[in-house]
């Protein structure tokens, strides 16, 4: 997700967006409101007073309302779905997010399709427009001795990061306290349990791959196989982690340039500049 890459509210937040994400994330400490632009990986620094940032403190309401700004129209499924304060409930159960680092960066990486080309404000204007992959026709079900598919159930993309696939469901259920094999609707049904799965994913990493997290925090340092599979920090990085197999490695890809339209979009409005590396167009999948 480079969520302009510290202050990451993924969500990723087309994702939360676009796919409506974007995942939208924030990470970062908020140091005596004293934030300075600064030009690499779309950093935010601020100067240090020991004061923890709280997600509030970094994303206003007004802040959330000029990110998503038609996210309410009654032409998107979603409209009156996603609510800021389903958001900051969701975003105050995980530690280290919007608490980790002693900078700020910001990092949007949307997946589900928001805006169309001739939208009012234009395409990317439309995030969190929904909450349900559209004509979803696969059940997403792999097989699996751990987390086995329930009767009747689909586990198709739901909310702001499209969360897909019977053993994400499973997963994110057990890290967030709902039964995700068996009823996974509930991630399009209550917002906090939609904006958790998100943040969830965000956060977790799962074998091979690293969290998107540790890329925006800097955890992640590139190894000479990265390197090799021109595998580098930016948020190109994010999108590899979240659905790399699909569209890294294949050139220009739509589906990559939507993402990083919405990327370049919210740093526009946080007034940092998005970084190098944006997208995954030669990169090898994780």
């Amino acid at each position: 997700m480079d969520r302009c890459l510290r202050l990451s509210t993924l969500f990723s937040l087309r994702l939360l967006l676009t796919q409506a994400l974007l995942c939208l994330c924030v990470m970062g400490r908020y140091h005596n409101n004293k934030l300075q632009r600064a030009g690499k990986l779309g950093v935010l620094s601020a100067t240090t007073t020991g004061e923890e940032a709280s997600v509030a403190s970094l994303i206003s309401k007004d802040l959330f309302e000029q990110l998503f700004t038609h996210r309410n129209d009654v032409v998107c499924p979603a409209h009156g779905f996603y609510t800021y304060e389903a958001f900051l409930a969701a975003a105050a159960m995980f530690n280290g997010f919007a608490t980790t680092g002693d900078v700020l960066r910001v990092n949007f990486n949307s997946t589900m399709p928001g805006g169309w080309e001739t939208a009012p404000d234009g395409p990317f204007a439309w995030g969190l427009c929904y909450k349900e992959e559209l004509n979803a026709a696969a059940r997403y079900c792999s097989p699996s001795v751990e987390w086995p598919c329930a009767s009747g159930k689909k586990y198709y993309g739901r909310g702001p990061m499209q969360l897909s696939w019977n053993y994400n469901y499973g997963q994110a259920g057990v890290a967030l306290g709902f039964d995700g094999i068996n009823n996974p609707d509930l991630v399009a049904s209550n917002a906090i349990i939609s904006f958790k799965t998100t943040i969830w994913f965000w956060m977790s990493p799962q074998a091979p791959k690293l969290s998107c997290h540790a890329v925006i925090i800097d955890e992640w340092k590139p190894t000479t196989t990265d390197i090799a599979a021109k595998c580098t920090p930016g948020f190109g990085v994010t999108t590899n982690i979240i659905n790399g197999g699909l569209e890294c490695g294949r050139g220009s890809d739509p589906r990559v340039l939507d993402r990083v339209g919405y990327f370049e979009r919210y740093c526009a409005i946080l007034g940092v500049h998005p970084g190098k590396n944006l997208d995954c167009a030669t990169q090898k999948s994780f």
